[in-house]
Protein backbone atom coordinates (compact mmCIF):
# COMPACT_ATOMS: atom_id res chain seq x y z
CA UNK A 1 0.00 0.00 0.00
CA UNK A 2 1.32 3.41 -0.93
CA UNK A 3 1.90 5.84 1.89
CA UNK A 4 -0.81 8.46 2.35
CA UNK A 5 0.06 12.08 2.87
CA UNK A 6 -0.88 13.79 6.12
CA UNK A 7 -3.59 15.76 4.28
CA UNK A 8 -5.07 12.56 2.88
CA UNK A 9 -5.12 11.02 6.36
CA UNK A 10 -6.74 14.18 7.72
CA UNK A 11 -9.31 14.00 4.92
CA UNK A 12 -10.20 10.40 5.83
CA UNK A 13 -10.38 11.18 9.56
CA UNK A 14 -12.67 14.13 8.90
CA UNK A 15 -14.70 12.12 6.40
CA UNK A 16 -15.36 9.40 8.99
CA UNK A 17 -16.85 11.92 11.42
CA UNK A 18 -20.01 12.53 9.41
CA UNK A 19 -19.32 10.99 5.96
CA UNK A 20 -19.45 14.45 4.38
CA UNK A 21 -16.68 14.31 1.78
CA UNK A 22 -17.02 17.96 0.73
CA UNK A 23 -16.63 19.25 4.27
CA UNK A 24 -13.77 16.84 4.96
CA UNK A 25 -11.94 17.97 1.83
CA UNK A 26 -12.31 21.64 2.77
CA UNK A 27 -10.87 20.89 6.23
CA UNK A 28 -7.92 18.92 4.87
CA UNK A 29 -7.28 21.35 2.01
CA UNK A 30 -8.29 24.78 3.36
CA UNK A 31 -7.16 26.59 0.19
CA UNK A 32 -10.19 25.09 -1.64
CA UNK A 33 -13.15 27.40 -0.97
CA UNK A 34 -15.57 26.38 -3.73
CA UNK A 35 -18.01 23.61 -2.72
CA UNK A 36 -18.26 22.26 -6.26
CA UNK A 37 -14.48 21.89 -6.56
CA UNK A 38 -14.23 20.34 -3.10
CA UNK A 39 -17.00 17.85 -3.94
CA UNK A 40 -15.34 16.84 -7.22
CA UNK A 41 -11.86 16.47 -5.73
CA UNK A 42 -13.20 14.61 -2.68
CA UNK A 43 -15.06 12.20 -4.92
CA UNK A 44 -11.86 11.60 -6.88
CA UNK A 45 -9.94 10.98 -3.63
CA UNK A 46 -12.54 8.47 -2.43
CA UNK A 47 -12.03 6.37 -5.56
CA UNK A 48 -8.33 5.82 -4.87
CA UNK A 49 -7.51 2.32 -3.63
CA UNK A 50 -5.12 3.55 -0.92
CA UNK A 51 -7.76 5.90 0.47
CA UNK A 52 -10.39 3.12 0.44
CA UNK A 53 -8.00 0.77 2.26
CA UNK A 54 -7.21 3.42 4.88
CA UNK A 55 -10.94 4.06 5.40
CA UNK A 56 -11.51 0.31 5.85
CA UNK A 57 -8.66 0.11 8.38
CA UNK A 58 -10.02 3.05 10.36
CA UNK A 59 -13.56 1.61 10.34
CA UNK A 60 -12.21 -1.73 11.53
CA UNK A 61 -10.42 0.02 14.41
CA UNK A 62 -13.54 1.94 15.34
CA UNK A 63 -15.77 -1.11 15.28
CA UNK A 64 -13.41 -3.29 17.27
CA UNK A 65 -12.84 -0.65 19.95
CA UNK A 66 -16.29 0.81 20.41
CA UNK A 67 -18.73 -2.01 19.72
CA UNK A 68 -19.30 -4.60 22.40
CA UNK A 69 -19.19 -8.19 21.26
CA UNK A 70 -21.57 -10.89 22.51
CA UNK A 71 -19.12 -12.13 25.15
CA UNK A 72 -18.76 -8.65 26.65
CA UNK A 73 -22.53 -8.14 26.76
CA UNK A 74 -23.08 -11.51 28.45
CA UNK A 75 -20.38 -10.76 31.06
CA UNK A 76 -21.92 -7.36 31.77
CA UNK A 77 -25.43 -8.79 32.18
CA UNK A 78 -24.07 -11.50 34.49
CA UNK A 79 -22.32 -8.91 36.68
CA UNK A 80 -25.51 -6.84 36.90
CA UNK A 81 -27.60 -9.92 37.70
CA UNK A 82 -25.20 -10.90 40.50
CA UNK A 83 -25.23 -7.27 41.68
CA UNK A 84 -21.46 -7.01 41.32
CA UNK A 85 -21.83 -3.78 39.33
CA UNK A 86 -21.91 -0.62 41.41
CA UNK A 87 -23.74 2.57 40.66
CA UNK A 88 -23.06 5.98 42.09
CA UNK A 89 -25.84 7.78 43.92
CA UNK A 90 -25.74 11.29 45.35
CA UNK A 91 -27.06 11.52 48.90
CA UNK A 92 -27.43 14.64 51.00
CA UNK A 93 -25.97 14.54 54.49
CA UNK A 94 -26.90 17.08 57.15
CA UNK A 95 -24.01 18.22 59.30
CA UNK A 96 -24.58 20.20 62.43
CA UNK A 97 -22.11 22.16 64.44
CA UNK A 98 -22.78 24.30 67.47
CA UNK A 99 -20.96 27.31 68.81
CA UNK A 100 -21.52 29.89 71.50
CA UNK A 101 -22.15 33.39 70.24
CA UNK A 102 -22.02 36.55 72.33
CA UNK A 103 -25.47 38.20 72.29
CA UNK A 104 -24.10 41.59 73.31
CA UNK A 105 -25.45 41.61 76.84
CA UNK A 106 -22.67 39.41 78.18
CA UNK A 107 -24.64 36.19 78.07
CA UNK A 108 -23.41 33.63 75.54
CA UNK A 109 -26.04 31.86 73.49
CA UNK A 110 -25.68 28.51 71.79
CA UNK A 111 -26.11 28.69 68.02
CA UNK A 112 -26.53 25.54 65.94
CA UNK A 113 -25.77 25.70 62.23
CA UNK A 114 -27.05 22.98 59.90
CA UNK A 115 -25.30 22.43 56.62
CA UNK A 116 -26.34 20.05 53.84
CA UNK A 117 -23.45 18.37 52.10
CA UNK A 118 -23.86 16.24 48.94
CA UNK A 119 -21.88 13.02 48.92
CA UNK A 120 -21.48 10.32 46.26
CA UNK A 121 -22.10 6.80 47.53
CA UNK A 122 -21.48 3.53 45.64
CA UNK A 123 -24.31 1.02 45.94
CA UNK A 124 -24.91 -2.36 44.28
CA UNK A 125 -27.08 -2.43 41.17
CA UNK A 126 -30.79 -2.04 41.88
CA UNK A 127 -32.82 -5.20 42.28
CA UNK A 128 -35.00 -4.23 39.32
CA UNK A 129 -31.86 -3.97 37.15
CA UNK A 130 -30.69 -7.37 38.36
CA UNK A 131 -34.10 -8.86 37.54
CA UNK A 132 -34.04 -7.36 34.06
CA UNK A 133 -30.51 -8.70 33.46
CA UNK A 134 -31.65 -12.15 34.60
CA UNK A 135 -34.62 -11.94 32.24
CA UNK A 136 -32.38 -10.99 29.29
CA UNK A 137 -29.94 -13.80 30.09
CA UNK A 138 -32.85 -16.23 30.43
CA UNK A 139 -34.17 -15.21 27.02
CA UNK A 140 -30.70 -15.70 25.53
CA UNK A 141 -30.51 -19.25 26.86
CA UNK A 142 -34.20 -20.01 26.11
CA UNK A 143 -35.01 -20.65 29.76
CA UNK A 144 -38.46 -19.11 29.50
CA UNK A 145 -39.92 -20.90 26.48
CA UNK A 146 -43.60 -21.61 26.85
CA UNK A 147 -44.48 -25.28 26.70
CA UNK A 148 -47.65 -25.86 24.76
CA UNK A 149 -49.59 -29.09 25.03
CA UNK A 150 -51.08 -29.93 21.68
CA UNK A 151 -53.28 -32.84 20.69
CA UNK A 152 -52.74 -33.73 17.09
CA UNK A 153 -55.29 -35.91 15.34
CA UNK A 154 -53.89 -37.74 12.34
CA UNK A 155 -56.62 -38.49 9.83
CA UNK A 156 -56.83 -42.03 8.57
CA UNK A 157 -57.98 -42.55 5.01
CA UNK A 158 -59.92 -45.54 3.74
CA UNK A 159 -57.70 -48.01 2.00
CA UNK A 160 -54.56 -46.60 3.56
CA UNK A 161 -53.53 -50.02 4.87
CA UNK A 162 -53.57 -51.49 1.36
CA UNK A 163 -51.07 -48.97 -0.08
CA UNK A 164 -47.44 -49.91 -0.48
CA UNK A 165 -44.71 -47.76 1.08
Amino acid sequence: MAKLTEKQKLFVDEYLIDLNATRAYKVAYPNIKNDHSARTLASRLLTKVDIKNYIDEQLEKISSEKIADAQEVMEYLTKVMRREMKESVVVTLTKEHSEYVDTGDGKPRKKTVKEEVPQIVEIPAKLSDANKAAELLGKRYSLFTDKVQAEIVVPKFEGEDELED
